[in-house]
């Protein structure tokens, strides 16, 4: 099928890069080129261009500008703030413990284990509830004097749930322990006050809300100190060496920003297609789980469990189908074990091999939804007796 005629439903995944985005981008690939550590004009327009966006991210955010660090992607911004802190906070305190959720993102959850294997911190995790949902309480529970960091996913990326990341914040901070949270996901549909919740670190990338891949950033607020993991020059405040992609960067804040306006409006209507989408699902598949929280979950996000099906030759014939769909996350497409994050919230390995998860987006249409649920069916059914 001419991929013109299918039907994109993996927006947790990557979105398109949106018109207006590209527009603002394009200048300053061949136009405005300079470096912006130079002190010529060249580097003064694209210096002037990166802080500006700098500018545009921190009001978002209620932060102050130098509080935002630019990286490649959201993955990088995990991997400095979780390494660049318990590195920080080792040297300066002696803490020497990482606390984690099991259903983090890989960004965090390897590189916590890299930490705790080679660099001799000591890792522990927190429990999940069946939806994937991490207690407050717990949580100040399993602080201990020598927590460095503790880190919890704000929405999450295979079952959508969203996490009460204001209540976990503020134990933090009453405990005196830097909190850090991959907000990738959350980014592009919810509403982020950082004057309000009390988050020390905060990751996100542009490719989650239509901007481009290969750029993301960090809020670390201020007092927050991390040992940088990319050095060289003194960019990003001494914090990420390397000349900036002004491109990418403006391309960040001008996606950011696009995406911010109307935030409920549209997630009001993303919200009535998934869930005529669950329902849809439900009503149709039988021997078929829906996984995440029911209501505190991404407005666009729906993910299901299929008993005795494999999830990638689902997938396969989806894609054979018209559909672009995605199991649990798309980093783990091909894997033949079942999703951490699955197993976490108590599903069996015959339950969790068959998962699948379908995300929406600004250019989903009622009748797209239809057209998926008048398919899936079959091809689950299909699945099941193993014939292509």
């Amino acid at each position: 099928m001419d991929i013109e005629h299918k039907i994109y439903l993996d927006y947790a995944a990557s979105t398109p890069l949106d018109e207006r985005v590209l527009e603002v981008m394009l200048p300053y690939f061949n136009e405005i080129f300079g470096n912006p550590s130079s002190i010529h004009s060249y580097g003064q327009r694209a210096e002037a261009a990166v802080e500006g966006a700098r500018e545009t991210v921190a009001s978002i955010f209620n932060v102050a500008p130098e509080e935002v660090i630019f990286t490649s992607c959201g993955t990088e911004s995990d991997n400095l703030a979780i390494r660049g802190a318990a590195f920080s906070k080792r040297e300066a305190t002696g803490a020497n413990r990482i606390l984690i959720s099991p259903v983090e993102h890989h960004a965090v959850l390897e590189t916590a284990h890299q930490l705790s294997k080679h660099f001799g911190f000591i890792l522990e995790f927190l429990s999940v509830d069946e939806f994937g949902r991490i207690d407050p309480e717990e949580v100040k529970a399993s602080i201990k004097k020598d927590t460095a960091i503790v880190s919890v996913i704000h929405a999450n990326n295979e079952i959508g749930t969203i996490n009460p990341i204001g209540d976990i914040a503020t134990v933090c901070r009453e405990r005196g322990v830097l909190f850090h949270t991959d907000a990738v996901q959350a980014a592009a549909h919810l509403a982020i006050n950082l004057e309000v919740t009390p988050v020390d670190l905060l990751a996100i990338g542009a490719h989650k809300f239509y901007g481009p891949k290969g750029v993301g950033c960090l809020v670390v607020r201020k007092g927050t100190r991390l040992l940088p993991v990319i050095t060289g020059g003194s960019h990003e405040y001494a914090l990420r060496a390397g000349t900036p992609n002004v491109p990418y960067i403006v391309g960040l804040a001008e996606a950011l920003k696009l995406t911010t306006q109307n935030l409920d409006t549209r997630s009001n209507s993303l919200r009535a297609l998934r869930d005529q989408l669950i329902d849809g699902v439900l009503a149709s598949v039988p021997r078929c789980r829906f996984t995440g929280h029911p209501r505190e979950r991404l407005p666009n996000h729906a993910s299901f469990v299929f008993e005795g099906v494999d999830a990638n030759l689902l997938l396969v014939m989806l894609d054979m189908a018209g559909f672009a769909c995605s199991s649990g996350s798309a980093c783990k497409v091909g894997a033949p074990k079942p999703s951490e994050v699955l197993i976490a919230i108590g599903l069996s390995k015959s339950w969790a091999m068959g998962s699948l998860r379908v995300t929406i987006g600004k250019d989903t249409t009622k009748e797209m939804i239809d057209r998926f649920l008048s398919v899936l069916p079959r091809l689950v059914e299909q699945v099941r007796k193993n014939k292509l």
